[in-house]
C-alpha cells in the first residue's frame, strides 16, 4: 500500500471524525458540519468516504475513535470549546507526532472562512511545525498577528517564530511583534507598549477571532530556558514558587493562577483573557507538559486543546 501523504491522511482524519459524530454520537449533517466548520455538503461527503474506506463497520475502525472519546471527556471535565485528540505513539511518551498536522487543519478551517478575520499567533517548535503542514493558499482577506516577540536581550532571534512563515503559505497581511520577549524592566516594557505600531499589534492581538498557542514547560527543557529568554536562577525562582508551565511566556502554576514574579512583571506578550468567548486554542503534548497542560486548562486562558492520546490519558487521570 502507498503511503499517503500529509493532506491525504488528514483528509482521511477528517473522514474519520464524522463517521464518528454521525454514527457513534448520533449528530446531524447539519450539526456535523457547524462541528468541522465546514459546510452540509462536505460534512456529508465526508461521511460518505468514511464508509467507502472502510473506516466505518458496526463500530469505527480507525484510531480517532477512542480519540474522539478522549476528547469528549476533556472538553466536559474542563469546559472547553473545542478538544482534538490524535492518536499517540505508546512507546514514547514525549511524542508530538500528529500534533502539526491536527494543528494545520484547525488554523485552515479558520483560513478558509470568506469573512476576514483576525488570526493570532504563538511561536515554539509544535506551532512552526503546524504552520509547515499547512497547504499553500490565497488567504488576502485575513490579518495574521504575533503575540509576542521572539527576541532575547542580547538581540538573538528564536528560530521558532512563525507569523512570517504562515504569511508566505496563505498570502495573507501580517503583523509581527518587534520586541524582545522579556524587556530588562516593566519601564521599559511600558515605554515599547506604548510606541504607535506596536499598541496598534498589541490590540489587534488582544481581539482576535481566532488565537493558537504553544504550552510550554518550566522543568528541565523549559523552551524559556532553551532559548535563552530566562537564566538558570530565574528558572530556579520560578520552580520555587510552583510554576509548572508558561504560555507565550506568562508563567503560571498548577492551578493556572500567574505567579507573583520578576517574570510575569516584565513579560511583553499581550495578556490573554480568561474565559474568552472566541477560540483560544492551545497545543501541547508530551510527558514533561502534562502539569503545564492542566494548569493552562484550569486558568481558563485556553478554551481549546490539540493533544495526543497519551497525553489525553493522563490529564484524566489526575483527580
Amino acid at each position: 500500500m502507498a503511503k499517503l501523504s500529509s493532506q491525504e491522511m488528514r483528509k482521511l482524519d477528517d473522514a474519520a471524525r464524522a463517521g464518528w459524530l454521525y454514527y457513534v454520537a448520533g449528530q446531524t449533517q447539519d450539526e456535523i458540519a457547524k462541528a468541522l466548520g465546514t459546510s452540509r455538503q462536505s460534512a456529508q461527503r465526508m461521511v460518505a468516504l468514511a464508509v467507502s474506506k472502510g473506516l466505518v463497520k458496526v463500530r469505527l475502525d480507525h484510531p480517532i475513535a477512542k480519540c474522539m472519546d478522549l476528547s469528549v471527556k476533556l472538553k466536559n471535565r474542563f469546559a472547553l470549546q473545542s478538544c482534538d485528540v490524535v492518536p499517540s505513539n505508546i512507546n514514547d511518551p514525549h511524542s508530538t507526532i500528529g500534533l502539526a498536522q491536527a494543528g494545520a487543519s484547525e488554523i485552515e478551517r479558520h483560513l478558509k472562512s470568506e469573512q476576514p478575520k483576525v488570526i493570532a499567533m504563538g511561536t515554539g517548535r509544535v506551532l512552526r511545525a503546524c504552520v509547515d503542514e499547512l497547504t499553500g493558499m490565497q488567504c488576502h482577506q485575513h490579518k495574521i498577528v504575533a503575540l509576542l516577540g521572539n527576541m532575547a536581550l542580547d538581540g538573538s532571534a528564536s528560530p521558532y517564530d512563525v507569523v512570517v512563515r504562515m504569511a508566505e503559505a496563505t498570502q495573507a497581511k501580517h503583523y509581527p511583534m518587534p520586541l524582545p520577549v522579556l524587556p530588562r524592566s516593566r519601564i521599559e516594557k511600558e515605554q515599547l507598549h506604548n510606541q504607535h505600531n506596536i499598541a496598534h499589534n498589541l490590540a489587534l492581538a488582544a481581539n482576535a477571532d481566532a488565537t493558537f498557542v504553544g504550552i510550554g514547560n518550566l522543568g528541565t527543557h523549559s523552551p524559556l530556558r532553551l532559548d535563552g529568554f530566562i537564566t538558570q536562577a530565574e528558572q530556579d525562582e520560578l520552580q520555587n514558587k510552583g510554576a509548572v508551565g508558561e504560555i507565550i511566556s506568562w508563567v503560571y502554576d498548577r492551578n493556572g493562577k500567574l505567579i507573583d514574579c520578576a517574570v510575569n512583571d516584565r513579560v511583553a506578550s499581550t495578556p490573554l483573557k480568561a474565559e474568552s468567548d472566541k477560540p483560544v486554542i492551545g497545543i501541547a503534548a508530551g510527558e514533561e507538559k502534562i502539569e503545564a497542560i492542566l494548569g493552562a486548562m484550569r486558568s481558563k486562558m485556553i478554551n481549546g486543546l490539540i493533544t495526543n492520546e497519551y497525553t489525553a490519558e493522563a490529564l484524566l487521570s489526575i483527580d
